[in-house]
């Protein structure tokens, strides 16, 4: 049997949040979804700590990341996710609401997969994850598992 596929969204923002997952629902890819509220959940997800402990040993197919996160902030926590041998290749988009320059910059330095700025008005911000949630979770093939 093959194993459910997990999108990890890693955002503090509730509306963010909200919108987001409300908008996976449309395409019933939200009860796929694990949610990690700052940096340093979204490593203890990864790393099966703490509450994430009991977690299944799949990776994520695909992480939606915030970059101005409470506790580690994500690129961070991208930078050790392409650092880990075994996360390296779980594709990253950073989702973000940052439009400064070097943070774009730092996160394809680091090896995002995509970067997206989330639109202020509403029905942009809902066809972009729409359009995130069909191609990663459906559209793209995964990488080969190679860690448990």
């Amino acid at each position: 049997m093959e194993s459910l596929k997990r999108i990890l969204i890693v955002e503090d923002n509730e509306n963010d949040l909200e919108l987001t997952l409300d908008t996976l629902t449309e395409y019933n890819l939200a009860n796929n979804v694990d949610v990690a509220r700052d940096g340093e959940e979204a490593l203890d997800y990864l790393f099966k700590k703490n509450k994430f402990s009991a977690r299944d040993g799949n990776n994520p197919i695909v992480i939606l990341l915030d970059i101005k996160l409470p506790k580690i902030n994500g690129l961070e926590v991208l930078k050790t996710i392409r650092n880990t041998d075994g996360y390296k290749k779980i594709p990253v988009v950073i989702l973000t609401s940052s439009r400064e320059e070097k943070d774009l910059n730092e996160g394809y330095t680091l090896g995002v997969n995509a970067y997206v700025v989330k639109p202020v008005e509403f029905n942009s911000f809902a066809d972009a994850i729409k359009s995130l949630g069909i191609f990663w979770a459906i559209v793209n093939e995964p990488p080969p598992k190679t860690i448990s």
